[in-house]
């Protein structure tokens, strides 16, 4: 996974491979450690990058399948859903499912 997600943030040709390899990850993989890996997907992919909007959906589905995530990865979906709130160009509308998410499944703000 970190290979294919690493070739995409290098090469834009290759996000559709890891948007598939991250959703399937998000959705499927008991090993929290992909929150590190959406993370880093989320604070190094280019501005209008797919793999933003993403990033910030697989978190929503990180917190909801493991009840928690790290104030690093709180703070990366805020930002993505704020983002996404200002410029849709920026980042998709999934980043704001994805903090409607966390906000549900983790109880805050």
């Amino acid at each position: 996974m970190a290979e294919t997600l690493e070739r995409a943030l290098r090469d834009r040709s290759a996000e559709g491979e890891a948007a598939g390899v991250l959703v399937g990850t998000a959705l499927h993989d008991d090993d929290a450690e992909f929150v590190g890996h959406c993370v880093q997907v989320g604070t190094r992919a280019v501005p209008g990058s797919p793999l933003l909007g993403l990033a910030g959906l697989c978190l929503g589905h990180a917190a909801r399948r493991f009840g928690c995530l790290s104030a690093e990865a709180r703070a990366l979906v805020e930002s993505l859903a704020a983002r996404a709130e200002a410029d849709p160009s920026d980042v998709d509308g999934r980043a704001l499912d994805g903090h409607d998410d966390v906000r549900s499944f983790l109880h805050l703000w």
